[in-house]
């Protein structure tokens, strides 16, 4: 009797398989790291083969560690690193190249090229998305015209591109799929109709017949069964797909226009569910898909992106070396009373929302030789908050709606004392879930609604429970004095690349 429903979480640092009861509580866990490669200053790129190795892994270990067996599984469902570019041969499903991850900035001069004389917001009324190197249609753009012989083999119907998703579903099942919310964030898709738009793939002159078919996150018609010599060793339906920030989303019951959630991870992503109407952004924000069940009405989401935030706590850890372990750094931040007046802007790959400049490079501004490593890791961890502040600013101004308490999920939320910042700098209640792993659990309750598994969202509804509130602490006037000299540090990172 299936009495589990799974998760393949593919991140951008780590893939994890996780296993859930139909209360929605994590049974079993799974997590293995792959490797971040930087061929090139601004260059992002991940091996897909080791990504699939790892993903076989952590699906066989978690089932081992959970003591179950494969047909316990009502349904599995896969939340991925959007934006991160794979092709691959059909023929012998080999990459043609690394993966080019969402981070990865090569695309600067392909974007510009093709804003034209208008700029960035030229295919914004199409897509929701600025010409950015953060989207997946350019960075295939740059493998067409770099990678020797993909151009003849895409016009020829042998390569085939996808998301992380859409190479995963493809070595699990063959098929090539991709759902609504990974589309979305290609610059290649329709909003509007949720198809591949020929004007843009002629306009990147992609051939249309390396895109996988668009389909909706929880599909009762499945994208395929696992192929029996997979790590499954049985048919089991793959039927839930969605981009991680929208999983979360999910996960997080935000069913409502007006709910919104903030996921802390590699980088930190806002969402905020807008409905059945899609709403254009005039402050620096993303219109995209929320998410699409079956065949209702697709549901839509304003989203602010921030590149860095939990991908600064590493540097801090991998480059410099001032703490051994992630959670090292809230005792270092604790060292000390306050920041030192050290601020932290965190642009390693340029700013996304709201500022998209690719022209932006890191800074550490305010220093004094009172300074000192506390200060230092202190500011790294505000810098998320204040980043977050900017862009709940630009999802008020668009939505129209005041955000009343702030739903949060990711690995960095186990911080108290980011948390509690947190609610100072908003000046609203931050709230995180019993259950953590949102993104999967999104995952999962997609896939197990296309099975039946869960009825509808009210069943859903049902398992979200509240684990801590934290209240604002701090006086309105000093949040407001520590946020202006923030935006004044921002703007010492601006035209550092000509």
């Amino acid at each position: 009797m299936a009495e589990f429903v799974g998760a393949i979480d593919q991140g951008t640092t780590s893939t994890r398989f996780i296993i859930f009861t139909r209360l929605g509580k994590l049974l079993t866990s799974y997590q293995l790291e792959h490797e971040q490669i930087y061929p090139k200053p601004g260059w992002v790129e991940h091996n897909p083969t080791e990504i699939w190795e790892k993903t076989q892994l952590v699906i066989q270990k978690a089932l081992d560690f959970a003591s179950i067996d494969a047909n316990q599984l009502a349904a599995v469902g896969i939340t991925n690193q959007r934006e991160t570019t794979v092709v691959w041969d059909k023929r012998t499903g080999k990459p043609y190249y690394n993966a080019i991850v969402w981070q990865d900035t090569r695309t600067d001069k392909i974007c510009k090229s093709l804003g034209g004389d208008v700029g960035p917001d030229r295919f914004r009324e199409i897509t929701g998305l600025p010409l950015a190197t953060y989207f997946a249609g350019p960075k295939l753009m740059w493998l067409l015209e770099n990678i020797e012989g993909l151009r003849q083999d895409a016009n020829a119907g042998h390569a085939l591109f996808g998301t992380i998703d859409s190479w995963l579903i493809w070595n699990l099942t063959g098929e090539h799929i991709i759902d609504v919310t990974n589309a979305s964030r290609t610059l290649l898709m329709n909003l509007a109709d949720l198809s591949w738009d020929l004007d843009l793939l002629h306009e990147m002159h992609i051939p249309a017949q390396m895109l996988p078919k668009i389909r909706p996150s929880s599909d009762p018609h499945f994208y395929g069964m696992t192929k029996r010599d997979g790590p499954f060793g049985t048919g089991i339906p793959i039927c839930g797909d969605l981009g991680d920030q929208q999983a979360a989303l999910y996960g997080q019951n935000c069913f409502s226009p007006g709910e919104a959630k903030n996921t802390y991870g590699t980088g930190c992503f806002m969402l905020m569910n807008t409905g059945e109407k899609m709403v254009p952004s005039n402050s620096g924000l993303l219109t995209t898909l929320g998410y699409q069940i079956g065949k209702e009405k697709p549901i839509y989401a304003l989203e602010g992106s921030i590149a860095i935030t939990g991908a600064l706590v590493q540097w801090l850890r991998d480059n410099l070396g001032i703490i051994q372990e992630s959670p090292e750094i809230e005792v270092l931040a604790r060292t000390v009373e306050d920041n030192g007046d050290v601020y932290f802007v965190p642009a390693f790959s340029g700013l996304f929302a709201p500022y998209w400049r690719s022209d932006a490079r890191g800074a550490i501004v305010g220093l004094t030789r009172y300074a000192n490593k506390g200060h230092i890791a202190r500011a790294a961890l505000e810098a998320t908050a204040y980043q977050t502040r900017e862009v709940l600013e630009a999802m008020n101004k668009d939505s129209g709606v005041t955000l009343k308490t702030l739903k949060v999920d990711g690995g960095m939320v186990v911080n108290e004392l980011l948390m509690q910042f947190q609610a100072d700098v908003l000046q609203v209640p931050v709230v995180r879930p019993k259950v953590n792993e949102t993104t999967a659990l999104g995952a999962a309750y997609a896939a197990g609604l296309a099975v039946g598994f869960w009825k509808n969202q009210e069943d859903l509804r049902k398992n979200w429970q509240i684990e801590k509130r934290w209240e604002p602490a701090m006086g309105k006037q000093q949040s407001e004095k520590l946020y202006q000299q923030w935006l004044k540090a921002v703007t010492r990172t601006f035209n550092w690349i000509e």
